[in-house]
Formats: structure tokens, sequence, C-alpha cells
């Protein structure tokens, strides 16, 4: 397609005139000649059909060889025929005939040609057509065309969708493709149109190179020159195009799912009064499938229901610390009961404290500043006011009051509830309970008249409110003589504040009775008879207290604050978390079934030798396990890395405010609590504080501790949710009635923990468990005690037996389920186990450990999750609803695999993970959003989606393994349940939390493997099938949100070659200095702005649409701003374009070479200073030598190129290649902690320096020897294929030498052969003083007594040689720039030798050269390394740098960057400065 639209619009273009489109029928015969294009690349694909089929042919089935020999006949005659008449009607054209046979008769036949094409495309393709093409399968027509049209399949049949589907996907594409189109014809072919035409009309070019192909061919290899960026731009821009179409699509989409509606405190707080209410609609059970009545708030009933599962979600984080206790209360729900402890009727609505607090005690201060202002203006209310004016004056008071809803709430409830409290103090009857009635009669009497502000003086409410605090928090404690005496004589008071001073006696509708009752209250012990409430009203009372008082707490200098309720709670993630859940409540989810008929379901996560839990070192000083070889393997807590900083003081420095919330919830100081984890002697040690210390540590990082109580979440969701039902309904199996239950056992399966264990298993796959228990490992243990504290938890494992079969030896497998006896002091008991046939380890790791253990799940669904996954329990309420979207229609199929959102819980670990984290974020909810509608595109991606497992376990399973291949295992899932008829859909209405690699070194580790899984996608038949059978739109939508991404990453890093390459050409060859006088061609501004596109495309300006969009949808435009602002001074687009050179690397070298394998990345912290040689090792190959290679481009460019450019022009055209480079060779440094602090970069120099100069690297592993490396890096030259290609692309190395040998002063302009022969005689000139200066030094170290000889031998040969360039650049025309010159271009040539010889390398170790390469080699690595070194070195001479630095690499928004610099300045390496 883009080929023959390319033609199509290339020849739009070339007819046009002034850039004037027009549509002639000169015009029209031309754009025809797309017929034989398109005739021939299909005829070209059955030849290729033919060639890769060519080995297998002797087994295929005659069937499929004749039908393939049919198409290529059948092509070969068409083809030929439409090439014949074309020609024809050319050359009728030519003649200008009046009549045109052959163009009718060409149109005639390419008419037919085309209209079969279509035809068949919509016959097969468009859904309701296939289905009907389908039910005439019997038909021999029918059969026919499908016979010829298609590859008949078993796995891949019926692969369409509904029509309404097919025309939303259809849609999408045309929209995208049109404006690629349009964007493609007017700012990349017709700016090219006119520039064309004169170059190769131009015929004054002189060339200063000895010129063998370039003259009389109308300077082709110039056109190339020019046109090679803009064709590769073309080919990939259809990604761009998709990606920015997608993210606007998944903008829309997630608005109307209502995504992003709460996203701030303020808006929690405003739609808390209908939480309750659509919490009963969605997740209510209980409800029986009847909807609730639409109401404008949630009643008393749907608050209760509502009550258990909010605090129960409150619990959970004060028990995660992200609360404190404070903030506990103020978020807790209290209970909504029908009727007071007096069985009175209770009406008023309870809502939590931090919508209510503190509004009591604002109202009436506020009141009686307004009644304070109005007798200041001398404006009283007169006793003569009429009824009218007196209730406009109370409603205006009332609501500058209320003008918060809440604070309404908080007076009605505090009036009420304060009125049944009093009474029920006293006896009935009695004379403080008469004086109580009729005061609350009276004040509802009078705030009904609107005389309440007339006949009560206002101004002492907040004296009032003062005391009913007070009174209300000695009534909620318990009864004591102290407190009853303040009771009372705080009532005292209170009475006489309102009898003397707030209640005007001298009315005329004032009680009678009020007279005597003020008499009685000024003779005292009035309340003498106070009877002390009961536990119901103590509760009551503490609401109440909590209710009138200012909530106040004391800063860091003891001063008292008043508590602000509107940032409640503080900590980030608690907010993020509730706003999400919140919000989930408004978006659309199916009904939840009660517990018992729910799907039943099974989690299951691979586990390997990954941290379980954190540890702390014992007392001493051994650790509970093997120490540690390397820095990097540390996992106890209080162990200083090479750094001296410890894991735990980092992550006290990261979570500050849940470290306090952690000892808040210990009930411990600092200090008490060093004490109890390291005091002075080995049994002052507190195992119940070292083990919660070490779960909290554990719960902030990847551990499979913190999975664990994650995935539990689901089974104490459940349980509650089964207790709630429980309460509501007689008998929730099924509506049997209670009196069917006939015995015990059927009596236990209906508690809640019994439906929680029916419906919830948990299964982790510990492959080598019995390897790590028997050796006594400390995961082991740990994964015992995980088992011990979760009954639902099991852990499948492979057992090895060693036994004898006669003489021989013989290992048996089996495949072992355990679980832990309560009944065996916690052991682990075998539940089963299953001989397998032999080693069960064949392909890749981590789907085989899945594969063995799948047989032990359970359930009518499967979610599987990866080991560096979380779960919370708001979302497991709702995994419910989530399972009955199998039951729901989402297409022409089934759902077979239910996506579910994630959380990238990492990203405030540094400015890495977070960058990392708003990447992910954008593909696993904007992304996945659109492939999953309207494109019917997504796959399985990851480990958070729910299978069906009956559908999987008979189509293949949930994982493949073969190796290599299968090396991304997750997404041949999607692929498998794609081409089986089955359905992926996605859901954002519940996440799970995932960690993602939070340093660069972990971060180029997962892409890589990323990177190369993609590229070994391309030789899987499920890929091959995919895109023979799906439909185009789909094909198209498939192809680019796959490896038709790393395609396009590849491309664009590939026409930045092209492009510099391109001038490069330019420059030595002379053409762009005879070009410059062409105003036409250089002053184009269309043309200038095509050739800097790239820029758009290299720095990724467009790839970061998805992630604005995203961000805008979940927290609104102005903190999208400044997130992505902050991103971009933290250098995010340096990140991304190194992320773009690693992807691209990998995935060539696999599609060229093959052999991907898993590359383990880590899951630590970022505490650790990466030495400069671990990041040389690791990205040299990858990013340096591409950098330097760019780097040379540009400065030939600069140096070579037509002077008359602007900088203006040469800043546009390069600074994208520039910035591109930088970034490619520094940014591992500029986020390498401490990257930038002097002394570790003086260590980093000695140790690089021992590291490359290492020799004899026999057995020696590559972190040591240079030598060891330098072989390992050539191991991916295996195939003849892969070292053809080596060879050829190495070649391009040469190109630098031709080019600047001709344009050295010595040489004086001429364009001789020679030129070049001298060149090369230079060269090896150059080998061979190297070579002797390396051959004597090591003579020098085997000969000892020959060293001063050598080093005087070396030492003339340098002094002659150095003597020699003077001489010759004062004696000939040989000049200093000519020396520089010989650099630039011999370098590039030893690089290119070097990477040739390293096919050869059994050859040339025949030859006894093999050395010599080798220290060639050393030579150049040394070089690159010292190249990026200096920079380096010069700017850890300045210490503010390194602070600078260190706010990049580890904060977020700028908020912790001085904490942290604070915390890497105690460390040991620079203590010593």
């Amino acid at each position: 397609m883009l080929v023959c639209m390319l033609q199509i619009l290339a020849v739009w273009a070339f007819c046009s005139e002034n850039r004037k489109l027009n549509l002639h029928l000169r015009t029209i015969k031309k754009m025809m000649s797309v017929g034989p294009t398109f005739a021939i690349m299909k005829l070209f694909k059955s030849i290729l059909d033919f060639v890769f089929m060519w080995g297998a042919m002797k087994s295929t089935r005659k069937q499929i060889v004749s039908r393939m020999l049919i198409r290529l006949i059948w092509l070969i005659c068409v083809s030929s025929a439409l090439v014949f008449l074309y020609v024809k009607t050319l050359q009728e054209d030519a003649r200008n005939h009046s009549s045109t046979p052959w163009f009718r008769l060409y149109s005639l036949v390419l008419g037919c040609y085309a209209g079969a094409q279509v035809f068949f495309a919509f016959l097969l393709r468009l859904p309701f057509l296939r289905k009907q093409f389908d039910s005439c399968s019997n038909v021999r027509a029918c059969q026919f065309i499908k016979w010829i049209q298609e590859e008949r399949y078993y796995v891949g049949r019926g692969m369409y969708e509904r029509t309404s589907d097919y025309l939303k996907y259809s849609l999408f594409w045309i929209v995208v493709l049109a404006c690629k189109f349009a964007f493609t014809m007017h700012f990349q072919l017709l700016p090219m149109v006119e520039p064309t035409r004169i170059i190769v009309g131009f015929k004054n070019i002189t060339y200063s190179w000895h010129s063998f192909v370039s003259k009389g061919n109308h300077n082709v290899f110039t056109l190339v020159s020019f046109w090679a960026p803009v064709i590769m731009i073309y080919v990939l821009d259809v990604q761009v195009w998709y990606t920015v179409a997608s993210a606007l699509l998944g903008g829309l989409e997630g608005a109307r799912d209502r995504l992003g509606e709460i996203r701030s405190l303020d808006t929690l707080r405003n739609r808390f009064l209908y939480f309750p209410q659509e919490f009963v609609k969605k997740m209510d059970a209980t409800m029986g499938g009847k909807k609730a009545k639409s109401r404008s708030i949630s009643s008393k009933d749907d608050a209760r229901r509502f009550l258990p599962i909010w605090n129960a979600v409150i619990e959970s984080l004060r028990e995660e610390d992200l609360l404190s206790n404070t903030e506990r209360l103020m978020l807790e729900m209290p209970p909504n009961s029908r009727t007071y402890p007096n069985g009175k009727e209770d009406t008023q609505m309870c809502w939590p404290l931090f919508l209510v607090a503190n509004k009591v005690q604002i109202a009436v201060d506020t009141a009686a500043d307004e009644v304070k202002k109005s007798k200041e203006r001398d404006f009283h209310l007169a006793p003569s006011f009429t009824e009218v004016s007196r209730g406009d004056y109370q409603i205006e008071l009332w609501e500058k009051v209320s003008s918060d809803e809440f604070t309404k709430f908080a007076i009605e409830e505090s009036f009420h509830t304060l009125e049944q409290l009093l009474l029920s103090l006293f006896r009935e009857n009695d004379n403080p309970w008469l004086w109580l009635q009729r005061l609350f009669g009276d004040v509802r009497a009078k705030v009904a008249a609107g005389g309440f502000v007339i006949q009560y003086n206002i101004e002492k409410l907040p004296l009032v409110v003062k005391k009913l605090a007070d009174l209300t928090k000695h009534l909620a404690g318990e009864e004591n003589e102290e407190r009853r005496k303040a009771s009372i004589s705080l009532l005292d008071e209170l009475a006489r504040i309102v009898m003397n001073d707030m209640l005007n006696l001298n009315g005329n509708d004032i009680p009678s009775d009020f007279l005597r009752f003020k008499k009685l209250i000024q003779e005292g012990r009035f309340f003498k008879n106070l009877i002390w409430p009961d536990e119901a009203w103590r509760k009551r009372a503490d609401r109440l207290q909590n209710i009138f008082k200012i909530h106040t707490y004391f800063d860091k200098d003891r001063n008292k604050k008043t508590y602000d309720t509107h940032t409640v709670p503080k900590n980030l993630e608690a907010r993020r978390r509730l706003e999400f859940f919140t919000n989930s409540l408004f978006m659309n989810m199916p009904d939840a079934r009660p517990v018992a008929k729910m799907f039943a379901f099974c989690v299951f996560t691979p586990y390997y030798s990954e941290e379980v839990m954190f540890d702390i070192k014992k007392r001493d000083g051994k650790k509970k396990y093997d120490k540690p070889k390397k820095d990097s393997d540390i996992k106890e807590l209080d162990v200083k890395n090479e750094d001296g900083i410890t894991i735990l003081e980092y992550l006290k420095t990261i979570y500050p405010d849940e470290w306090k919330n952690f000892l808040q919830r210990l009930g411990l100081t600092e200090g008490t609590f060093h004490s109890h984890v390291w005091p002075d002697s080995a049994k002052g040690q507190k195992s119940d504080t070292i083990l919660k210390l070490r779960l909290w540590a554990s719960y902030r990082g990847q551990t499979l501790a913190r999975t664990v109580r994650g995935m539990m979440y689901y089974k104490k969701a459940l349980e509650l949710q089964a207790e709630l039902e429980r309460s509501s309904v007689s008998d929730p199996e099924r509506g049997v009635p209670s009196s069917s239950v006939h015995n015990q056992r059927d009596l236990l399966q209906r508690t809640p923990q019994a439906q929680a264990d029916l419906k919830f298993v948990y299964l982790v796959s510990c492959q080598i468990y019995g390897d790590q228990k028997q050796k006594g490992l400390a995961q082991a243990k740990d994964i015992l005690y995980l088992m011990q504290q979760n009954e639902s938890l099991r852990v499948a494992y492979v057992d090895t037996v060693n036994g004898e079969l006669g003489a021989k030896s013989k290992t048996t497998y089996y495949s072992k389920l355990v679980k832990v006896d309560k009944m065996d002091k916690g052991k682990d008991q075998v539940i089963y186990s299953v001989k397998l046939p032999g080693p069960f380890k064949l392909g890749e790791g981590k789907p085989e450990n899945q594969n063995h253990a799948i047989i032990f799940s359970r359930g009518d669904a499967v979610q599987t999750i990866d080991m560096n996954q979380d779960n919370y329990l708001e979302e497991a309420f709702k995994v419910r609803n989530l399972l009955e979207e199998f039951d729901k229609v989402h297409g022409r199929n089934p759902p077979t695999i239910l996506g579910v959102r994630e959380h990238v819980f990492t990203g405030s670990v540094s400015s890495l993970a977070w960058f990392m984290s708003m990447q992910e974020a954008s593909f696993v909810t904007l992304g996945q959003r659109v492939l999953a509608r309207p494109l019917k595109v997504r796959m399985h991606y990851g480990h958070p989606d729910i299978f069906d497992r009956i559908f999987h376990f008979t189509t293949g399973g949930v994982s493949k393994a073969s190796c290599g291949i299968n090396l991304s295992e997750d997404i041949f899932a999607g692929f498998n349940t794609t081409l089986r008829q089955g359905n992926v859909t996605h859901h954002e209405y519940i996440q799970v939390g995932k960690g993602r690699d939070v340093g660069l070194n972990q971060i180029a580790m997962f892409e890589a493997k990323v990177a190369s899984g993609n590229g070994e996608q391309l030789l899987a038949r499920d890929l091959y099938r995919l895109g023979q059978l799906l439909d185009f739109p789909r094909m198209l939508s498939f192809f680019f949100t796959s490896v038709g991404y790393y395609v396009t990453t590849m491309m664009t890093v590939l026409t930045l070659y092209a492009f510099l390459y391109g001038k490069a050409y330019l420059a030595l060859s002379g053409v762009d200095a005879s070009l410059k006088s062409l105003n036409d061609i250089l002053g184009n501004e269309a043309l200038q702005s095509v050739l800097a596109s790239q820029f758009l495309f290299q720095i990724g300006v467009f790839t970061a649409i998805p992630m604005i969009v995203n961000l805008v949808l979940e927290q609104g435009i102005r903190k999208a701003i400044m997130s992505f602002c902050t991103m971009q001074l933290q250098l995010a687009s340096v990140f991304f374009t190194f992320s773009l050179g690693t992807r691209t690397h990998y995935f060539g070298r696999i599609v060229l070479h093959g052999g991907a394998k898993y590359l383990a990345t880590g899951r630590g912290f970022v505490v650790r200073h990466i030495k400069f040689r671990d990041n040389y090792r690791l990205f040299s190959r990858s990013h340096f030598t591409k950098a330097f290679e760019i780097i040379l481009l540009l400065v030939i460019y600069l140096a070579y190129g037509a002077q008359n450019r602007s900088s203006v022009t040469y800043i546009l055209l390069t600074f994208s290649s520039w910035f591109l480079a930088l970034s490619w060779l520094f940014a591992p440094y500029v986020f390498n902690p401490s990257g930038f602090e002097w002394q570790k970069t003086v260590d980093d120099f000695g140790d690089w320096q021992k590291w490359i100069l290492y020799k004899d690297g026999i057995g020696v592993n590559s972190e040591t020897s240079w030598e060891t490396w330098w072989l390992d890096e050539q191991s991916h030259l295996r195939t003849t294929a892969g070292k053809f290609w080596e060879i050829v692309f190495s070649l391009r190395f040469f190109f630098f030498q031709y080019g600047v040998s001709y344009h050295l002063d010595v040489f004086q302009g001429s364009t001789s052969i020679m030129v070049y022969v001298y060149s090369w005689i230079t060269l090896c000139g150059c080998v061979a003083i190297f070579t002797v200066f390396s051959s004597s030094t090591a003579i020098a170290l085997k000969h000892s007594h020959r060293h001063f000889t050598v080093r005087l031998f070396q030492a003339a040969l340098f002094v002659l040689l150095i003597g020699g360039v003077i001489v010759a650049i004062a004696l000939s025309p040989l000049a200093v720039t000519d020396c520089l010159a010989v650099a630039l271009a011999i370098v590039p040539t030893g690089w290119g030798i070097i990477s040739i010889a390293v096919v050869f390398q059994p050859q040339l170790k025949g030859f006894k050269i093999w050395y010599s390469v080798k220290e060639i080699a050393r030579l150049y690595d040394m070089c690159m390394g010292l190249i990026i070194f200096i920079p380096i070195a010069v700017l850890s001479w300045f210490p503010f740098f390194s602070l600078l630095q260190t706010r990049l690499v580890f904060n977020q928004a700028f908020s912790r960057g001085l904490e942290i610099s604070l915390l890497l300045a105690g460390n040991r390496a620079n203590a010593s400065v």
C-alpha cells in the first residue's frame, strides 16, 4: 500500500505546476502506472513464497504446491499483460493520437483486475459478507475462491469481528491514512519537485574525488542523498500518525469512561455524598439485581452498606502506614443507625470527620461575626419587624453559615444527637429533663418561625460550642468521680450561659416555665442527678466531641496549629488510591453477584530466586545466608553499600511520612525502636519488632512478600463481602433456606471464610523452593512464613529425586504442590505430586516455571501476576464485577482474557523511575484502551490479566516456552487467544500495582529484553498467521502496536544515518560546493523543513503525545503541564532518546543475527554508584560507537560542507543529531548516582584502567578483563548470513577515508586514484608503527633486562616521527589541518577493518595477526573511553554540579533532592576527600 500510494502521490506531485495540483487526463494516465507496480509486487511475493518453501517442497502436499504454481502463473500473465499494455499506452500518448485504443484496453484490463481484487477482499474480509460466504462453503465456486485466495488454516480460521466493530477500526485507519498522505503530499513531496528537476538537469557539477559512477547518470547519487531521508520518513511516519490519532481517541474514550473525574481531594469531598449510593448500585450483591432509585444524595441504608467497605479500606491504608492514627479517625465513616440508643428514630446522615470536623466551630464563629458586624452598622432587629423580615435575615445568615453542604450536615447531626444525649442523662420528667426538652423545642420553633436570631444571642454560640466540646469529652470516657463532677459543672455553666446570656426572656413567646427553670439553675445542684451514659451513648458523645472541637496538632517547632481537614490524607499514594477507588464507583461495571455465585478464580505468580523479604544483619556480623559477593547483592536493611548507604536509610528518606506512621503504629519512638532492633546486646533484640521492620521495608520493595500481601487482599475482600451478605440474607448459598442445613459440614461451608476459600486460591510457582529448603536458605524460610500467615497460599515447585536404574544413576522430576499444615506445627505439607517425563526446563525459564505449576490452579479464571506486582484492598472488592465481564458481550466472540489496568508504584524512587512510570502508564491505560476498542487487537502484554481458565487449558495454555523465540512469552498468549477466536478486552475500573526498573542500567536491560523478544517474534508462525489472516485495517493496528513499533523505531535511527551520510556525500564529493550557487535549491525553505523534519522524530515530540493526553485526562491540564515541564527540566528527553538507541540496537541485532537471551534486570533500589567500567561495558556497542560515528559525520559536514550556509540552517539541520549523539554518550553518567563526585570519578578511572589493560583474559569474567568482554561482544556472529551482513555494514566506514583524502592540502586538489592509494599507505604505516610499539612493549615485559633498551628505542622512534611531521609541514604543502584530517580519515577505516576482522577470527589466528587486531581494538576502546571520561572529570571538579545531578537522578519533583544529596554526602568514599 505504501509503495503504491507513494507512486501515485509522486506522479501527481511531479505533474503539478507551481506547486498546484491538477488532475488532467495525462496525469491520470501516469498515475495508472500503479497497476503494473501492484501486479509486479504480487508476483514478487509469490516468487518469495516459492523461495522460502523450497527446502520443504518435498514434504509439502501437492495441493498446496499446485495452488502456489497456479498463482505464480496467473500473476506472471497478469503482470506481463499490464506492463505490455501500459507501455503501449505510453507510446500511444507520446504520438499524440486522438484515438486511444491501447489506453482503453489497458483501462479495461486494469479495471477488471482491480475490481476482482476489491471484490475478493470485500468478500473475504468484510464480516457480514465473510459470514455469508462461509455458509456457502460447500459450493465448488466458493471452495475454489478460498483455495486460490487463502492458505488453508485450522488455527486462525474465523478471525473476523462484528460489522460494527469492523467499521469503527476501518474508519480510524481511513482518518489516519488520509492525514498521513495529505501531509506527505504537501510537506514532503511537493517541496522536493523543483529541486529534483534542477538537480537532474544540472550539468556543471565538479567532483572533488576520483569519480567512478557519479558522472553521466543525471546526478542520481545526489538525488538519493536528498530523497533517502524523505522516503524513510514517509514509511515510518505512519507510526507517528497512529500515535497521535490513538492518543486523541484514547483520551476521548477515557473521558467517556469517566476516568479522571475525581482527581483531587476537593472533588472527592464534594462528591462523597454520592459514594454510598453508587456503591450500592454497582458492588452490593444483596440488592438481588434490583436498582436503587436515583436520589440527590445517598440514604442512611446506602451508607450502612457502604460503611464496612469504606472503613476496611481506610484500615488497610493505616496498616500499610499510608495514614496516621489521626487521619484514620478523620476518614473512617461513623455508623448510620436507624435509632439512637434510647430507641428514638435517628434520621440524620453521619459523614466522616474529614468532611464535618471544625465545621460547627467555623459556623458559629461566622454567625457571631455577622451579627456583630450588623450591630456595628447600627442594624438592629426591632420587635416590630414582621415575621417575613425576621425570616429573611435568618435565611440570609443561614446561607452564609452553611455555604458548605457538610456544614449543614454537621450542625443538624450535632443538634439532634446532642438533644438525645443530654435527655438520656436524666430521668424523664425530672426538672433537667423538662428544661432540656423545652429548650430544644423552643429552638426548633424559633428556627422554623425565623425568630431564632431575635430570641437568642448568637454572639454567645462560640462559647457554648466550646463548653459542649469539653462536656462531650468527659461524657465519652468511663465514669469516675472526677469526670462526673466536671460534667455536672460544665452543665451548670452551659445552663447559666443559655439562660442568662443567650436567651432573651423578655419576649412574649417565651415558654412560661423558663423563668422557673432559670431560678432553679441559679440556685445550683440542678444537674446533681446526672445518669452516666452507657457505652453506646459514650460513642455518640465521642462523635459529638470530634465535631465540636477544633482539631489541632503540633508542628516541628511545637507550635499549636489548626488541623486542615482539607489536606487529609497527606500521603500522595493514599490520595491517589482513594481518588481512583471513588472515581471507579461512577464508571460502568457489571453488577456483582453474591460471593456464593461468583466465578471462582486463582491467582498465579511465577517466582525463581528473587528476594522474598528483606532481612537485617545478625548480631555476630554473619548473614542468615551466604555473604553477598557484590554490592548489588546486598539485601540486609542495615548493611552499608560501597557508598556508605543502607537500604533502610534510603527508604526512610524516600518515605518519611510512612516511616513516622510505622513508628506510631508500633507505639515506639525512634530511640526506643533502635534499642529494640539494634540493642547493645543480642539478648535485647525484640523479634516481633524486627519482623515488623522487615515487613515494612519489604512492602516498599519489589519482593514476593509485597505481592503475596496484595494478592491475599482478594480473600480478605471476599470474606468481608460474604459476611455482609450473610448478615443481609438468611442463607447466601443460592437461596437455600436455613432449614435445609442438616449437618455441621454444610453449616461450615456457609461461613465467610469457607466461601472465600471456595472461590479463591493463590498459587506461587517457586521453581527451586525444594533446593532452597535443602540448603537452608533464607528465601525458603520466608516463603514458609508467608504460607503460615496466609492459609490460601499454595506453593508449587519441582522436586528432583536421584535414584539408580541398574548400574546407571537416574534422576526423576516431580512437580509438587505444598501448603501449610497447622496441625503439624506450621510445616509445609505436600498435597499433590505429579511425576514429570523428564527435565522440565527445556525452554525459557519463566514460562517453563508457569507451565509446570499451572495444573494446580483451579476455578473458572486465572489471574497471572508477576512477582513485582501489588494489589490493594479497595480494588479487590471489585474483582466480582470484573469476573462478570466473562458473561458480557464485547464483540463477536466472548471474552477470554480480561485486561486490567496497571499502576506503576515505583515512580517516586527516582527521576528515571518516574519517567518509566509515565511512559508505562500511558501504554497500560490509554494505549491498551484503544487497542481493545475500537481496534480489537489488544494482546496479553503483562501479568495482571485474567484468563478464561477452561478456554486456555484446552487451547495451548497461558504461556509458550520455546527457547529464544518465546523470550517475550506474555504476548504469545494474546496471539494464541486471537488465533483461536478468543477476545481480549480491557477494563479500567480496577487496577493492579506494578513495579518497574528504577535505574538506567536496569531499564536498559528491560528495554533490551523486550526489543530482543520482538526481534524473535518476526520469526514466529503466530505472527505470520496473524499477518495473513487479519483483515487489512486490523492488521495495520496489530503491526504498528507490536513489532512494527520496533521496526519504525529502528527506521528512525536509520533515517538519521541516511540523512547524515547523504550530507557527508554531498560535502566530500564536491556536489555541495557545486550547488551552492543554486538559490532555488539551497534557499528553498520548504526543502530545508523537509530535511530537518527528522528532528521531530528523533527527539520524540510526537511520541510524547500519549503521555501528555493521559496526564491531561487523569490529572488535569494544569498538573499535566507542570508534570511535563518538570520532566523536561529533569532531562526526560535525554532518557527517552537514550532508550531509542537501546531498542534500535537490540532489535536490529536480533533481526540480523538471532540468539535472543533472557537478561536479568534486577529489582533493587538505586542507591549504588555504577562504575564507569560497568557503564562502558554495557553501552559501548549499543550507544557509544554509534554516537561517535554520528559525531564524525557531523564534523565532516561542518568541515567540508558549503561554507555559505548560515549557522541557523546548520543548527536546524543538525541539532537533533547532536542531541542524540550526546545523549547516547553521556546519559549513563548523567543518570548515575554520584556520577560527578570527584573521589568516585578518580576511583572509576583507576578501575577502568585496570579493566582495559588487563591481560590474559582466559578464565576471567568480563567484569575483570577487557579481552573477555571484547570476545563476548562478538558472540552474536554465529551464522553465515549474520557474518555476511556484518561485513556489508562495515564497508560504510571506508567511505570516510576515500572522501577526506581528496580534501588534503598536500594533494593540491588532485582527483587521481593514487591519492586514495597514498592514504592506504599512510594507514599501513600507522598500523606498522603501532605494531612496533606494542611488540616492543611485549618484549620488555618478557625480558626485563631489555627494558631500558626498549624504552630508549621507543623514545627515539617517537622523536623521529614528530620531527618528520614537522619537517614535512615546513618543506611541503602538508598543513597542520591535514594531520587532523588524516586522523579523521583513518580512524573509521581502522574500525571497519576491526569489524571485518572479527568475522574472520579463526583464519586470522592461523596467520598469527590476531594479537595485533586485538591490541588495535583495545586502543580504540581506550580512546573512546577517554573522550567520554574527560568531560565527566571536568564537571566533577565543580561541587555544585554534583548536587544538581543528584537532584536530577533522585528527585521526582525537585522536593527531595536536598535530603538525598545529604544522604549521599555521608558516604565513605567522599568522607576521605
